[in-house]
């Protein structure tokens, strides 16, 4: 008799349990997958602040209540592999998540290089990628991809803030272009010279680096021989890093008035790299915390806004990473924002349907205005600043109407403004959201961004059989 007791009881607590996980089984249908890659290596710092973007965006996605298409939710779930910085490992990676994970959407990886190789293979079998981390313009006009949509303003654009500022307060200058012979820096490069000469700069010098650069000290010497006392230029992080590191060893902060940087200059770390070294360097940034776009401007525009205020995102990321987020964090987080509207758009989670819906997409974020061109997949709203360190603290220098302080020298004096003053491009401002934090270790190469609905519900189902199990024993001793 003790034994028949005992299994039911056992029965009934497992077919409670069992009835507590079909919600989690039917709302696991329910679930958009989403792969990209990161980067170890050469992109790790720049890759992994993207991805803890990207990561937030998810974790803020399924608690507060997921993605509504129709009368159905759906949750999100992220899956990405280390590509190494390798464009080769970059392309089978992609193949993988489409043919064998089974994802629904892409997000690109950081870099316009690596972005080049993901691209055709998300082309290749018809699936929508975000791409984000990556301002090539020629990721569009080159490759011309059907369902591929650019989060950052593109390259071409990247460096013209800069000039502006130059040109209002050096209209003298000699300016002297050195940069990464990468894909996204030459086309940085290419645009910025042109546009020099346009609005009538001296540009005195014009050279590329190896992307494995070691050294910078015979270019260097060709900018103090050039005479320029204005460099822009640079490519990614460690790079950027050396490249500002040695302008200050080689003395050339005294000729040099003003140096713009690509990518390095806007990381926090940066200054933590540099030190007080760092005060005075500037460079453009997709995104800055203090320029704030909000729910209002959105409706005073129009169109519609979407996701968490600037200071929502920004103390989400602090508590989840215990730092400040930098434009790549805000742009992961920034895409998926895109991504959501357009499949909110859409009403449904039909590729086609989905890339049709994002060519249309015309939103307000955090991050700033977003739509692209709907014939090439080029961004055509978002807008750029100039950023600049200034006592331990990254300010906004440029455009004015945003600017939270006055541009400085390298050595920290005023730089005074030309009496021959250019016309100011206006600029739009960003607001932060919440994210959350995923922990991984070393050796994971795969993640998921799983539903706080789902571990609420096992951990439910657990409880209850403990109880089920507790009145059973209970139920023994009495009947002895």
């Amino acid at each position: 008799m003790r034994m028949v007791v005992w299994r039911a009881l056992l029965l009934l607590a497992l077919l409670a349990v069992a009835a507590l996980a079909i919600p989690v089984a039917a709302e696991e249908k329910n679930v958009i997958v989403i792969g990209l890659t990161k980067s170890s290596g050469k992109y790790e710092r720049e890759s992994t602040e993207q991805l803890r973007g990207i990561l937030l965006w998810a974790k803020w996605v399924n608690e507060t209540g997921g993605i509504k298409v129709g009368d159905k939710t759906y949750y999100v779930r992220i899956v990405y592999y280390d590509d190494q910085s390798k464009k080769d490992l970059v392309q089978q990676l992609y193949e993988k998540l489409i043919t064998q994970d089974k994802v629904d959407f892409l997000f690109s990886p950081y870099s316009s290089g690596l972005s080049m190789a993901a691209v055709p293979i998300a082309e290749k079998y018809g699936v929508p990628i975000v791409v984000v981390g990556a301002a090539s313009d020629k990721i569009f006009t080159d490759l011309k991809p059907k369902c591929a949509f650019q989060i950052y303003t593109p390259a071409s654009k990247y460096l013209t803030s800069s000039l502006d500022l130059v040109k209002k307060y050096m209209p003298n200058a000699k300016v002297y272009i050195l940069y990464e012979d990468t894909t996204f820096a030459a086309t940085v490069a290419e645009a910025a010279k042109a546009y020099a000469e346009k609005i009538g700069l001296e540009v005195v010098g014009y050279e590329s680096y190896p992307r494995d650069v070691k050294d910078f000290t015979a270019a260097l010497e060709r900018v103090r021989a050039s005479g320029a006392t204005v460099l822009i230029g640079g490519g990614h992080y460690r790079d950027g890093l050396l490249l500002a590191k040695q302008i200050r060893e080689l003395g050339l902060d005294e000729q040099l008035k003003f140096v713009s940087l690509l990518v390095a200059v806007d990381l926090p770390s940066f200054y933590k790299d540099m030190g007080e070294a760092a005060n005075g360097f500037a460079g453009p940034s997709q995104w800055e915390p203090k320029v704030k776009y909000t729910p209002e401007l959105a409706k005073k525009l129009g169109i519609k806004w979407i996701g968490p205020t600037v200071d929502e995102f920004v103390k989400m990321y602090r508590e989840a990473y215990g730092t400040d987020p930098g434009y790549h964090a805000a742009g992961g987080f920034a895409a998926g924002l895109f991504l959501q509207a357009a499949i909110e758009a859409a009403g449904s989670i039909d590729r086609m349907a989905v890339c049709n819906a994002a060519k249309k997409l015309d939103i307000l974020t955090f991050f700033g205005r977003l739509a692209v061109d709907p014939e090439t997949g080029l961004q055509v709203a978002h807008e750029m600043v100039v950023v600049q360190w200034q006592n331990g603290a990254k300010e906004v220098i440029w455009p004015e109407s945003a600017a939270t302080a006055k541009p400085i020298t390298l050595k920290g004096e005023p730089l005074a403004p030309a009496k021959e003053q250019v016309k100011e491009q206006t600029t739009s401002v960003a607001t932060e959201t919440p994210a959350t934090r995923a922990k991984t270790t070393p050796s994971t190469t795969t993640a998921e961004a799983a539903t706080g609905t789902d571990m609420t519900i096992i951990i439910i189902g657990v409880i209850v059989a403990i109880i089920v199990l507790g009145f059973l024993a209970w139920y023994i001793r009495a009947r002895e």
